[in-house]
């Protein structure tokens, strides 16, 4: 329908926008433009009514097909309803109406004149949507954020937020002294208040969403029929059932939005100080800030709204955001005159500016000129909190094999009762029942084959698992992923604080002298570390700060600071120099330091440590000096690139690897002497030019020891056959000695180092294949590149890829072909950014690995939330970094959860089979009895769908996980021939037992049909006796077929062997080891099963007439009795077998597969099967360069610097959240 339309008819929203702190990219959608037609309005509403609301009710399912009947299409520019659709795989719709805005009702007059911006902003997209000479605006609200019409661009944008296209000198002097009052009422307008709200859902309002859910709905329709037919203790039972189940949801989700909504409400109601331009200081509600707005920082705040900093610098605490409580320093954004983006102009360490919302400031040091100021960039829920929150209100669909394949499973039931509702009007009308009664009961047959109970009993399962999890303190915040943990094959580890403690020791320094190493001062040895520029360094170039007496921040600042032994004060006049702001820190020598000829160190100015840039710098100024010095440090690499090249020593590689081949941590350290003299030249130092021409001062040598269940927990996992992974920031040869001695790489496996360049002016991209041998030699290890071979190792990878962070993007940029292949084996990256860990998830998730994540929290959060199940480490109950939470600092928490994610999913898997089963069961049974126009007592379907299903199901999935990982998965899709030949075989055999017993009871000598005589038979039965004769009573009559008729020898016979099979595929479809404990250490369950079986076998051979007549049935012969028994048992040995012995067995799969030739169709089975047969992979000792696009074998044809390879494609990617797949309905 939209693809005939006009092109104006068709917009993108959100094209390529991404959220950089949580690495979250906004959902693609298509918005297409509908103009309300009221001859089409009418004739929906007279067709509501004459549905008696069903057409209502399938619009409200569907809001698409509402738009497409009420409206037509028109250009968007005209539109007064739009229609977005989402570009993922689910292809979800959402219906809009367009808002129009009028200026003209604001109090002061506006320039009508079109020329006359209205904003100050040059970039601002307010002046391209505001109509002129009307002052009106169109706008839509989706998911809380406002989109208005740009009458130029003819599309929907984003309002709300300072346009990315200010460059450094806009920002400082367009917002610089603040808007004007008239320009803020303006953005106030147009950009709504500054407010995180979280609706409290009015509780009916939450009720009928309840209600209205098409599983509900399909409830109530089978409770009408079932009541009309005089169900009433059964239907009463569904009823009170159906409606704790609703009264649960709705508190629910009640308790969830109170929650959400006292979480962000303080939010709205901080008092903040801005500067009015012309106007001066001006004090308000926070919710009356706009995007441009002077927010003045006094001191600790809460920050209401995203601001970048202009004047002044402070501290942070962005704990709510990473998971990580340590102080962050955030300095000013450099006054630049060029025209460039202030974020390209800042590169990845752009963050440093900015202060996100919800962040604490706990400190601020304003400069010499005046206080600290920063410009509101983003408010509500365009802010980093705001994006937090609406990723907890809307939920992506969570896109796992299970719940799409529960889908399908559902409609093939419900395809199933189709075929039943026609069979039973076929033989109703053939037995010319009333037309009533033929659409009654063909209706009822309709509703057998989907189980009431469904939704629940699915969910049970989970519900359990994050009990037990709690117990381990795992914190979930996204309970459908658990089951999806039951399937991760590959987990990634960030390394320091998550394999390797978080606590650094100090080993030693090597400083540098004369372009030459000197002699390593050791820390154990007691003595102090004597004076000189490199303790100087260490004694001043961290981003420690002092709080309320206690030194504060990155545990690797503080030991490194403890080294030196020195102190930190506040300033004070002594040591301030004249025009020096307060708030500068102090740092002179303790009790135990060395003799120092300084007194001490004042640090001015500071370019905080950035993941990406992987180092820091400091200015700072030593007592009883006028000069500036500059200090350094940073990953060895990183620092050594910007000294002065005399100055780093010959053998500093060697040096180097010498200490990161034992597993040491290494900082290097830098320094030179400023050119300048004024302290008013510090404040405008550019970060390019402090860091250039530097003097290397040496080596700070860390121990950073593995966990001690480390090295378990991975060898844990590698029995299980789960791959691990190890992504970090650390150095490489760091990373491979880790790797080596944790048992990620086993012993004999061979490391192959894979470096790569970027192409240069006359050269190519190049990537060169090092093998990296363990060969010692007076204790020190080092890489040897030659013609070795890679030895072949038995029961895994005999090979492992290596990797640095620049390598991994040159690779994805111009090798990308042979990322896959890398891929494969790739078990080290290392010095990688916090974007390529996420871009190295979501690689490894297109090979068709299901990837879990562990780290701390901080710089792995985007990673932590791209992958299948993020785990963080930390002390909070529930980090918003990632959808699992475990209190324990350690990675034993990773095994736990693929145990529970694994019994999780088999009990899911059980439960489902076992409803289906149970609809069959009842299907079959009550098509036969349809047959001669009988069914089911009401106490008989009772004794089965309660006393039974419903206990079975709530039950079945509380037995534990088995405590040992079995080195395969369970199935990941009820699509499967195993558990589609179980469900099959198992509705042959019951069909087959049945339909026997259906037949063979008729030729039993003392059947006969019993109808009207039910009531007769019952009263002359005072001489009640098993062995009763009924041949000589005539009961046959002149009663004719009266539908719904119960008493019958074919129900009596039906009935227990119905039973007895819902109770025994119960028991088969409960397997324990390898995934779950053995069933009898679920105690309620195997007490229900037991419970259950004995008062069906009580019942059948029970001689009371009371529950003969309460039940509804006929009493028979005791050997008649004994062989139904007899067949229920025979039944479930065979089905027993059947199911353990075959369709369990996994060795006899396996051998299937093989001698057919199956073969998994996971990317990554692919190519490992690919590089087996390929004699010349793995490379060892070679240099590769990229073709000119020739052959295409080396080229990545859909990189698009500085962007990732498109996302809108269609390629699988793990989705952040979820969505319950009974919704898709």
């Amino acid at each position: 329908m939209e693809e005939d339309s006009k092109k104006d008819h068709r917009a993108l929203l959100n094209p390529g926008e991404e959220n950089e702190l949580n690495d979250f990219l906004l959902l693609l959608q298509e918005v297409f433009g509908y103009r309300s037609h009221t001859l089409r309005s009418a004739l929906c509403f007279i067709a509501s009514v004459l549905t008696c609301g069903v057409l209502w009710l399938v619009f409200f399912w569907r809001p698409q097909w509402r738009v497409w009947t009420n409206c037509i299409p028109c250009p968007l520019q005209e539109a007064d309803t739009v229609l977005l659709r989402t570009t993922d795989e689910f292809q979800r719709y959402i219906r809009k109406k367009v808002i129009c805005l009028c200026l003209s009702t604001l109090k002061f007059p506006i320039s009508k004149n079109p020329g006359d911006p209205l904003v100050a902003d040059r970039h601002s997209v307010i002046n391209k949507a505001i109509l002129k000479p009307e002052l009106k605006l169109r706008c839509i609200q989706v998911q809380k954020i406002r989109y208005v019409w740009d009458n130029l661009e003819k599309q929907f944008q984003k309002v709300g937020l300072l346009e990315d296209s200010n460059s450094c000198y806009d920002i400082h002097h367009t917002f610089g002294l603040g808007l004007t009052s008239e320009e803020q009422e303006i953005r106030r307008l147009v950009c709504g208040p500054n407010a995180i709200e979280v609706e409290i859902q009015p509780i009916w309002k939450l009720l009928v969403k309840q209600v209205l859910n098409p599983f509900y709905v399909f409830q109530a329709f089978t409770l009408t029929l079932w009541l009309s037919q005089g169900y009433i203790e059964y239907s009463v039972a569904v009823i009170i059932l159906s409606v704790i189940s609703i009264i649960l949801s709705v508190y629910d989700l009640r308790q969830q939005s109170v929650k959400l909504h006292n979480l962000v409400e303080d939010h709205n109601k901080v008092q903040v100080t801005v500067n009015v331009k012309g106007k001066g200081l001006q004090e308000l509600e926070s919710c009356h800030l706009v995007p441009g707005d002077v927010l003045i920082l006094p001191g600790k705040l809460s920050l209401p709204c995203d601001a970048v900093l202009i004047n002044g610098n402070c501290v942070v605490n962005e704990g709510m955001l990473t998971g990580e409580s340590i102080p962050v320093t955030k300095t000013p954004l450099p006054q630049s005159e060029n025209t460039m983006s202030w974020k390209s102009h800042s590169l990845e360490d752009y963050r440093r500016h900015v202060l996100f919302c919800g962040t604490e400031v706990i400190q601020v040091k304003p400069s010499g000129q005046g206080p600290v100021r920063a410009v509101v960039l983003q408010t509500g829920y365009n802010t980093a909190k705001g994006d937090l929150v609406r990723s907890i209100l809307y939920p992506r669909p969570l896109n796992f094999k299970l719940y799409s394949d529960a889908f399908k499973f559902i409609v093939f039931l419900a395809c199933l009762g189709v075929l039943g509702f026609f069979y039973a009007l076929g033989v109703y009308m053939y037995h010319e029942a009333s037309p009533r009664d033929t659409t009654t009961m063909a209706l009822l047959l309709l509703t057998v084959t989907v189980p009431p109970v469904l939704p629940a009993a699915l969910t049970t399962g989970i519900v359990y698992a994050q009990k037990r999890l709690k117990k381990k303190k795992i914190f979930c915040i996204s309970p459908q992923r658990i089951n999806m943990c039951g399937q991760i094959n590959l987990v990634c580890f960030d390394k320091t604080g998550t394999l390797t403690e978080d606590g650094l020791d100090l080993w030693g320094t090597v400083p540098t002298a004369d372009n030459c190493f000197q002699e390593v001062h050791s820390f154990a040895s007691g003595k102090a570390l004597p004076w000189g520029p490199l303790c100087a360094a260490m004694a001043s170039c961290h981003s420690l700060i002092l709080l309320d007496g206690t030194v504060q921040g990155d545990p690797l600042d503080l030991k490194m600071f403890e080294g030196t032994a020195w102190k930190m004060e506040d300033c004070n006049v002594e040591y301030c120099t004249f025009g020096m702001s307060d708030s500068n820190v102090i740092l002179k020598p303790g009790p135990t330091a060395s003799q120092s000829p300084v007194a001490a160190i004042t640090v001015l100015c500071q370019f905080p440590f950035s993941s990406a840039l992987q180092r820091m710098s400091v200015v700072a100024q030593l007592a009883g000096e006028d000069r500036f010095h500059a200090y350094m440090k940073g990953a060895p690499e990183t620092v050594a690139r910007f000294c002065r090249s005399e100055t780093v020593p010959k053998n500093f590689p060697q040096e180097l690897r010498n200490y990161t081949m034992q597993g040491f941590r290494v900082i290097a350290l830098a320094h030179k002497a400023l050119k300048m003299g004024m302290l008013s030249e510090v404040a405008n130092l550019a970060r390019d030019e402090v860091e250039s021409e530097l003097t290397f001062l040496g080596l700070l040598i860390m121990e950073n020891r593995l966990k001690k269940e480390t090295k378990p927990v991975l060898k844990e996992l590698s029995e299980a056959r789960i791959r691990t992974v190890m992504i970090t920031g650390d150095n490489l040869q760091t990373a491979i000695t880790v790797a080596r001695n944790s048992g990620m790489v086993p012993r004999g496996s061979q490391v192959i180092l894979v470096e790569a360049n970027e192409p240069k002016e006359f050269a190519p991209a190049s990537v060169t294949w090092q093998l990296v041998e363990n060969q010692e030699d007076g204790g020190e290890t080092y890489i040897n590149v030659g013609n070795s071979s890679v030895p072949d190792v038995e029961g895994g990878s005999s090979y492992h890829f290596a990797m640095s962070g620049k390598s991994y993007q040159v690779i994805f940029q111009h090798f990308y072909s042979l990322l896959p292949k890398i891929l494969v084996n790739g078990t080290i990256f290392a010095r990688m950014s916090p974007g390529q860990k996420s871009s190295l998830v979501e690689e490894f998730q297109k090979l068709n690995y299901y990837v879990g994540m562990c780290g701390d929290g901080a710089n792995d959060c985007g990673a932590l939330k791209m992958a299948h199940a993020g785990i963080s480490l930390s002390e909070q109950e529930a980090s918003v970094a990632s959808p699992f939470t475990s209190k324990t600092a350690n990675i034993k928490c990773v095994p736990h959860l693929i145990k529970e994610g694994r019994a999780a999913l088999v009990s899911s898997f059980g439960v489902f089979k076992y409803l289906t089963m149970y609809g069959i069961i009842q299907f079959i049974a009550t098509l036969l009895l349809y047959w001669q126009l009988q069914l089911f007592g009401n106490y008989q379907y009772l004794m089965q769908d309660v006393a039974i299903t419903l206990m079975v199901c709530l039950t079945m999935s509380s037995t534990q996980a088995y405590p040992k990982l079995a080195p395969y998965r369970p199935a990941g899709q009820l699509l499967s021939p195993p558990l589609l030949l179980s469900v099959f075989l198992n509705s042959c055999f019951t069909c087959i037992v049945q339909i026997c017993a259906f037949f063979f009871v008729k030729q039993q000598p003392w059947y006969f049909e019993v109808y009207r005589c039910s009531e007769c038979l019952l009263a002359n039965q005072s001489d009640f006796s098993t062995n009763v004769n009924l041949r000589g009573k005539n009961w046959t009559g002149n009663a004719t077929l009266t539908p719904g008729s119960i008493l019958s020898f074919e129900s009596t016979t039906l009935w227990p062997i119905a039973t007895i099979n819902c109770i025994t595929i119960a028991f088969i479809f409960s397997k324990g080891k390898p995934f779950r404990k053995p069933i009898y250490t679920n105690y309620i369950f195997s007490f229900l099963l037991v419970s259950a079986l004995g008062l069906t076998i009580f019942i059948l051979f029970s001689d009371f007439q009371d529950i003969y007549r309460g039940m509804e049935f006929i009493p028979t012969s005791t050997s008649w009795r004994v062989s139904i028994l007899v067949a229920a048992l025979v039944q479930f040995c065979v089905a027993f077998f059947v199911e353990d012995a075959i369709l369990q067995n996994r060795e006899l799969w396996v051998w299937i597969k093989k001698e057919f030739g199956f073969y998994s169709k996971s990317q990554y089975k692919s190519w490992q099967k690919k590089l087996a047969e390929d004699a010349t992979w793995p490379p060892t000792h070679r240099t590769d360069y990229s073709g000119d696009g020739e052959n295409g074998f080396y080229t990545n044809l859909g990189y698009e610097s500085p962007e990732q390879l498109p996302r809108e494609k269609g390629e699988f990617r793990a989705q952040s959240t979820e969505q319950h797949f009974f919704t898709r309905l």
